[in-house]
């Protein structure tokens, strides 16, 4: 196996490109006098485009997921006290507790406390939710059965803020809440998603109670790699009994042994 140059060996194009590789920000990209280069700009107001298109976008069930996704997982909406996305926009308060006909539509499709309950929050990106939602569920609830747990009735809210968590909580009463919701999205994607969990969250709860897991898409962290991390991290909670600053994530560092083996160490972050 060849020995990796050491940096102080490499020309400027190999350190250039070395850079560049690690990151989808745009560093050491050149300029045209005092401006960006014309691909570089084009590139930065498409991007912009996209991120703007996300945040105003409506989330469309049967449209965005297809049929045969939303009947398997008997997929159903509710939205918050915003009545539109331009006020969803304008009043983040009224994006974090559920409307009074979303109460009642949650505690009679739902049952009550499940050990894991998933919910799905368009928050400011409809575009993350489809492109990262159906590649998590189906390894959420695998996992939850292979631990024993009960697996709530997944569910969508429209106009939704993290917050609403504990509205979620006081409904169902379930253990361990995870909100899959769209992130604000930058520059370099539109697709971020992140997962909030909290441990039987009740109202007056802040976001020092919630544990985080952001990202979320292909350039990030992965999301069958996010599956497995919200799953160990609900496990930890439970344990706990709590959630938030109090509790660190425990991750997994994947090494090769001398015998060719992959082993997986335990590490506190």
């Amino acid at each position: 196996m060849a020995t990796p140059a050491k940096p102080d060996s490499l020309e400027p194009p190999d350190l250039l490109q070395i850079v560049q590789s690690h990151t989808p920000a745009r560093l050491l990209v050149g300029r045209a006098g005092p401006a960006y280069r014309t691909v570089t700009q084009l590139t930065l107001r498409q991007d912009h485009a996209a991120a703007r298109d996300a945040v105003q976008a409506e989330l469309e069930l049967l449209r965005d997921f297809g049929q045969p996704f939303v009947e398997r997982w008997r997929l159903f909406e509710v939205t918050t006290c915003a009545g539109s996305k331009a006020e969803f926009l304008l009043r983040p308060d009224r994006g974090r507790c559920l409307s009074e006909t979303a109460q009642a539509e949650v505690a009679h499709r739902c049952p009550a406390r499940a050990d894991l309950q998933i919910v799905i929050g368009d928050g400011l990106s409809a575009a993350a939710v489809v492109a990262q939602v159906p590649l998590l569920l189906d390894t959420l609830q695998q996992g939850a059965r292979e631990r024993g747990w009960r697996f709530g009735q997944p569910f969508v809210i429209r106009y939704c803020r993290v917050g609403v968590l504990n509205d979620i909580g006081e409904l169902l009463d379930p253990t361990v809440v995870v909100l899959l919701i769209g992130e604000r999205p930058g520059l370099v994607t539109a697709e971020s998603l992140s997962a909030y969990l909290a441990y039987r969250p009740r109202a007056g709860h802040t976001d020092a109670g919630r544990n985080l897991i952001s990202n979320i898409h292909a350039r990030g962290v992965a999301p069958a790699a996010a599956a497995e991390r919200i799953l160990r991290l609900a496990e930890r909670l439970m344990r706990l009994q709590t959630s938030g600053v109090a509790v660190k994530e425990e991750a997994f560092d994947s090494r090769v042994t001398d015998t060719g083996q992959s082993s997986k160490k335990m590490l506190s972050e």
